[in-house]
């Protein structure tokens, strides 16, 4: 096993200092190969990447064929350029005396939303270059779209403490390293962890490694952070499920277990970051089923991102797996039909949790969101949990409150080409989900004078004169619509006294 092996840490240092002087880094690598190869490499196919190193033999060269690209190298380029002996005792490379393979995928990458980089050791993709091979059951999955979006979602304000629940390669923990004091990863798979001790002895982190299933691993800790990428794909059982993306529970139950159990391993005020499946089934509110899953003192937001039908999920999934072109194809599908069926789950959604141990009521909100958002988006997830409390405050807290619109907000003025007054005024967001509201001239005109100064009432006066409405009238039409934006996190209340309280305090005095 890798972790037994001493002196890993040392080859892995030596490794680093190669990339490092070759420039093996994610722009480097996409300035090698191009767009059109990057491009290429994102379908699992490599030919576009080859034809734009075609007649280099340099180190870049050889560290993107040899890591990246899943092809052999000349032994004499690779003795010359890494420590190819410790590589092979460590069982990352194989050669044949004339030529050289890595038997893993390093692959550099570079987060642009919260500077994080580095290098990630995971295994190569099962099916590269149209070859239909089955993933191996502990296959360990590297960078992904789903592993991308859990770093965007996860709050990177700093904490003492966080965990990686379900590592796999590593990549989170990496993430956290930069803002956590402690970071622990666990996982169920034994491959797993020691593919993720290389990533994190690569990028020279200490991270602790945990062996066991959900939260067994640190039954008894605590953590202000906790965030996770599992195994989130529903599918029947079988003996030989793939680890990195099929857990053991029936239906979506895997994700109702992360999800229930990260209470007891959460500080207060601290929060858990999900990215995963949840069914559709028949009979049933989606939203209401999910609120079923909020653990008491706990408060949730859930955006769903996707919805697929079984038919284009099954077909999806099967493919994954590499099981296009296999005899058995068939037979597969139907079982996964019968055991959605059996479950009753006519959809499946793929989204994001934010969750946080607010010791308040326990209340969850659920949004249907398929739109494009700014990234990183987690700020404004963070923020929805908060704005669902001061959305329930009273008209009274609601009139008092000195409230402040978001930044990064845009007006659009619709009007015909010549007309001089505009038959709609469009609000948008620039940050977050990066809505966008269509106001009339009283709402327009409130929100625009929302800049923390004046109470709402007082703008709702000013307004009304402007407006030459009576200020009660003004008061019913707009207040509703006040109420839906704080929500959404357009509006923040500012520090304001109510019968003596601050809005936070009396926030928390009618909610106890």
């Amino acid at each position: 096993m890798l972790l037994t092996m001493s002196g890993f840490r040392s080859v892995m240092d030596q490794l680093r200092a190669v990339f490092l002087e070759e420039g093996f880094s994610a722009d480097q690598v996409i300035e090698a190969i191009g767009q059109s190869g990057q491009a290429d490499l994102s379908r699992n196919h490599t030919f576009g990447a080859h034809v734009a190193l075609e007649g280099r033999d340099d180190g870049l060269a050889t560290l993107i064929r040899l890591f990246v690209l899943q092809a052999s190298v000349p032994s004499s380029l690779a003795a010359s350029l890494l420590p190819l002996q410790a590589l092979q005792r460590l069982e990352l490379v194989d050669t044949d005396g004339r030529t050289v393979r890595a038997r893993v995928d390093i692959r550099p990458f570079d987060d642009q939303t919260d500077g994080t980089d580095g290098w990630v050791v995971s295994d190569h993709a099962a099916s590269v270059d149209g070859h239909l091979d089955r993933s191996l059951p502990d296959h360990v999955l590297g960078v992904s779209p789903a592993s991308v979006s859990l770093a965007q979602i996860t709050d990177r304000r700093l904490v003492g403490s966080a965990l990686d629940l379900g590592t796999g390669s590593g990549i989170q923990a990496i993430h956290l390293a930069r803002h956590a004091g402690q970071v622990v990863a666990t996982d169920l798979s034994r491959r797993a962890l020691d593919l993720a001790s290389l990533t994190f002895a690569l990028n020279d982190l200490k991270v602790e490694l945990c062996q066991g299933s959900l939260y067994e691993p640190v039954d008894q800790r605590s953590f202000d952070l906790i965030c996770s990428n599992p195994p989130y794909v529903i599918a029947p059982p079988t003996k030989q499920r793939l680890v990195y993306r099929e857990g053991a529970f029936e239906g979506d139950g895997l994700m109702q277990a992360v999800i229930t159990g990260a209470a007891q391993r959460l500080n207060s005020g601290g929060s858990l970051h999900v990215v995963g499946n949840w069914a559709h089934c028949s009979g049933q509110d989606w939203a209401q089923r999910l609120s079923s899953w909020m653990p008491a003192g706990c408060q949730g937001f859930f955006v769903e991102r996707e919805r697929l039908d079984v038919f284009e999920y099954i077909e999806i999934w099967l493919a994954d797996a590499g099981l296009i072109g296999q005899p058995d194809y068939q037979e597969q599908y139907q079982r996964w039909l019968d055991y959605f069926a059996a479950l009753r789950i006519e959809a499946v959604g793929l989204g994001w949790l934010t969750m946080v141990k607010t010791g308040r009521p326990t209340r969850s909100r659920s949004q249907s969101w398929p739109f494009p958002v700014a990234q990183p988006v987690a700020d404004d997830l963070m923020a929805h949990i908060q704005a669902m409390n001061w959305s329930d405050w009273s008209d009274e807290q609601m009139l008092a409150a000195h409230w402040t619109l978001a930044d990064n907000v845009s007006q659009e003025l619709i009007a015909p080409i010549g007309v001089a007054d505009p038959q709609a005024v469009i609000l948008r967001r620039h940050d977050g989900l990066a809505r966008a509201i269509e106001a009339d001239a009283a709402l327009a005109g409130v929100l625009g004078a929302c800049d923390g100064e004046l109470s709402l009432e007082s703008i709702l006066v000013a307004v009304a004169q402007l407006l030459d409405l009576p200020a009660a009238e003004l008061t019913t039409q707009v207040l509703d619509q006040v109420r839906k934006l704080v929500a959404d996190t357009w509006l923040t209340p500012g520090v304001t006294k109510i019968d003596g309280r601050t809005g936070v305090e009396a926030e928390l005095a009618d909610t106890v």
